[in-house]
C-alpha cells in the first residue's frame, strides 16, 4: 500500500510527540532526524527532505511551541501542515473551457498506464456530468488502439479512432469534429508514450499541442518508480509544459517519493491518484486528505464521499424502512453488500478510518464477501427471506452450489444472526445505546478515535 513504510514510521514519530508534557530542543533534533530518514528511504528529493524538516524545526522553536502546555500535539499540527504543503497545499482541478469540448491531453512514458488512465479519468468526469470522447493518439504501440477500444467498450464510453493514417495532429482534429457533432463535452487525447525519452516523442507532443491547443495536459507517471518519477516530470515539463500530474499505481508497494516531490521540484500539482486497478479505482488528489492518511488520522471524507457515490438512495430509505418494522433478510443483507463492493477495497476503507491505521496487522480478505455472495445467491428466495428454513440438507446444497464448505455456511449464518440481532436494536433509542455499547465492546481497547 502506498507510503506503507513512511506512513508507518512517521506515525511512530507522531506517537512519541503525542501527549508529551515536556519536548526538549535535543528531542525534536533527534526526532527529525528519523523522519528524515523515513523520507529519504521514501526515495523524496534531498533537497525537500531538508527543507521540510528544517522548516519544522524553526517554526517549533520559533514559535515557543515547546514551552506550552501541549508541545507534542502542536509539534504534530505543523508536521501535518508542512506535509500538506509538501503535497500540493490546496486541491487543484481541471480548468474546464465556458465553450467545449475541452481538450485534455494524457502524456507520458510507455508502461506508465495512460490508456488505463484515460478510460478512469473518462468514468469520473462521466459521473460528475460530463459526456466523454476517447481518442486514440497512440498509433506506434501494438494494440495501443484496441486496447483504448476495449476500456471504452467496458465503461460504455465512445471512442475515436483513425487506423488508416499514423497523423496524430489529423486524428486528433478529426476527433474534436466528431466530439462537436456528437456533444462530447470533454475530449481526451491518448498519446503515444516511449520506454525512454527521445525528441522523436517530444516534437509529436509539440505538434499536437500546437495545432489542437488542449486545455490541460496531465502527465501520468508510476508512483512506483520513486524518484525517477519527479525526474521524468521535470523533463516533461520543460519540453511540452503540464499542467498537472496524474500518479497511478498508489495502491501498490510504492514508497511514496514521487507524491512528495513532484509538486515541490516541478511547480505544478498532482491532480488525480490512481489507486487500484478497477476502472472506477481513480480519484482526485486532495493534499490535506493524503497527509491525514499518512499521519494515520484518518480520511473520513472520503469515505463519506465514496459512500455517497455507491449508496443507492431508494435502497437506503428501503432498508431504513424495514429496520424500523425490525425486518433484515438476507436478500437485505446482499443488497447491502454490493453497494459496499462499489465503495472499493474494504482493506483501503478501513485505513481512512481515524486510528486504524496503528493495527498493522489488521487484514480484511476482500475475497471473504465474494465468498459471502457466492452463498447467499445459492439460496433460494424464500430460503433468504426466512434462513429458519435452512436445515442441514439445505446448507449442504448451497455449500456445492457456491464452491464453498457447510462449515463456512454455519460461520456466515452466525455472523449474520449477530448482524440481524443488532439490526433489530436500532428500532427503538434505548435499542441504539445498547447497540452502540455492544459495538464499543468489540472495539480494540486501545483504538484512539
Amino acid at each position: 500500500m502506498a507510503f506503507e513504510g513512511l506512513s508507518s514510521k512517521l506515525q511512530e514519530f507522531t506517537r512519541k510527540l503525542k501527549g508529551k508534557a515536556r519536548i526538549t530542543e535535543s528531542d525534536l533534533k533527534e526526532m527529525l532526524r528519523e523522519v528524515k530518514l523515513a523520507l529519504l528511504e521514501a526515495d523524496v528529493n534531498y533537497k525537500i527532505v531538508k527543507e521540510f524538516t528544517t522548516t519544522i524545526q524553526e517554526k517549533a522553536l520559533g514559535q515557543d511551541v515547546l514551552k506550552s502546555l501541549t508541545p507534542g500535539q502542536q509539534v504534530i499540527k505543523i508536521v501535518k501542515d508542512e506535509l500538506v504543503e509538501l503535497l500540493g497545499g490546496t486541491e487543484s482541478r481541471i480548468n474546464f473551457t465556458p465553450n467545449p469540448p475541452t481538450v485534455i491531453m494524457l502524456v507520458g512514458l510507455q508502461g506508465s498506464g495512460k490508456t488505463t488512465t484515460a478510460g478512469k479519468l473518462a468514468n469520473l468526469l462521466r459521473k460528475q456530468g460530463k459526456n466523454p470522447l476517447l481518442v486514440a493518439c497512440d498509433v506506434y504501440r501494438p494494440a495501443a488502439i484496441k486496447q483504448l477500444q476495449v476500456v471504452g467498450n467496458q465503461l460504455n464510453i465512445p471512442v475515436y479512432a483513425n487506423e488508416n493514417t499514423k497523423d496524430v495532429v489529423q486524428i486528433a482534429k478529426q476527433a474534436y469534429n466528431t466530439a462537436i457533432s456528437k456533444l462530447n463535452d470533454v475530449i481526451i487525447l491518448d498519446t503515444a508514450g516511449r520506454l525512454h525519452i527521445d525528441q522523436e516523442l517530444m516534437q509529436e507532443l509539440k505538434n499536437l499541442k500546437l495545432s489542437l491547443r488542449p486545455h490541460e495536459i496531465l502527465l501520468v507517471v508510476d508512483s512506483m518508480t520513486g524518484q525517477d518519477a519527479v525526474n521524468v516530470a521535470t523533463t516533461f515539463n520543460e519540453n511540452v509544459g503540464i499542467d498537472g500530474v496524474v500518479l497511478t499505481k498508489l495502491d501498490g508497494d510504492t514508497r511514496g517519493g514521487a507524491a512528495l516531490s513532484v509538486k515541490k521540484v516541478t511547480g505544478k500539482p498532482i491532480k488525480f491518484a490512481a489507486i487500484g486497478e478497477k476502472l472506477s479505482d481513480i480519484e482526485e488528489f486532495h493534499p490535506e486528505r493524503m497527509a491525514s492518511r499518512i499521519l494515520g488520522m484518518g480520511d473520513v471524507l472520503s469515505i463519506i464521499e465514496k459512500a455517497e457515490e455507491a449508496f443507492d438512495a431508494d435502497e437506503a430509505e428501503k432498508l431504513e424502512k424495514q429496520l424500523r418494522k425490525g425486518e433484515f433478510d438476507l436478500n437485505d443483507y446482499l443488497a447491502q453488500l454490493k453497494q459496499i463492493k462499489k465503495m472499493g477495497s474494504f482493506s483501503s476503507i478501513l485505513k481512512m478510518i481515524p486510528g486504524m491505521s496503528k493495527f498493522k496487522d489488521l487484514k480484511v480478505d476482500d475475497k471473504e464477501f465474494t465468498r459471502i455472495e457466492a452463498i447467499i445467491c445459492s439460496m433460494t428466495d424464500k430460503e433468504r427471506r426466512n434462513p429458519k428454513l435452512l436445515n442441514g440438507s439445505r446448507r449442504l446444497r448451497i455449500a456445492n452450489g457456491s464452491g464453498t464448505s457447510v462449515q463456512q455456511i454455519n460461520q456466515f449464518m452466525k455472523s449474520f444472526e449477530m448482524t440481524q440481532k443488532m439490526m433489530k436494536q436500532m428500532k427503538t433509542e434505548k435499542g441504539m445505546k445498547g447497540l452502540m455499547k455492544n459495538l464499543k465492546g468489540f472495539m480494540p481497547k486501545d483504538l484512539d478515535v
